[in-house]
């Protein structure tokens, strides 16, 4: 099943491409420094922490807190311009990794910082897939 959006498909790198694998198969995966043990995400060539380049793949639950949103009315990209006005939010995941994700509430819909929110998957085309993200207790 896919969804109603529309986005431009990402070029996936080799430092990228087990990060959009994951999504596919509806995990959200991180890379883990094999040094320090530091997760990081966006997937990077190499550790902020201690500059290993050195990393290991891990899923998280995708589980957290809402910490910031916004409401875009705008569409930059001309693939957005149906679906403004939409919301794009900040989490902080439980597994220590910060998200910039959309969130699949109405524009119009009341939010507050702390809301409890979770990582869902949406299927774009055969092969790719979405990460969004979505209040916790709703349907995904």
């Amino acid at each position: 099943m896919t969804t109603g959006y529309l986005c431009t498909k990402p070029e996936p790198t080799p430092d990228s491409a087990p990060f959009w694998d994951g999504l596919v198969r509806e995990q959200f995966l991180v890379q883990s420094c094999r040094n320090c043990g530091t997760r990081r995400h966006y997937p990077r060539p190499v550790c902020s922490a201690c500059h290993s380049m050195e990393t290991d793949w891990v899923a998280i639950a995708g589980e957290g807190t809402l910490t910031s949103w916004t409401v875009c009315h705008h569409a930059y990209l001309p693939e957005f311009k149906s679906q403004v006005p939409y919301v794009v939010a900040i989490a902080e995941l439980e597994d220590g990794i910060r998200v910039n994700l959309r969130l699949e509430v109405p524009a119009t819909q009341p939010l507050k910082t702390g809301q409890p929110v979770r990582v869902a998957y949406r299927a774009m085309e055969e092969g790719f897939t979405m990460p969004v993200l979505v209040l916790a207790g709703e349907s995904a």
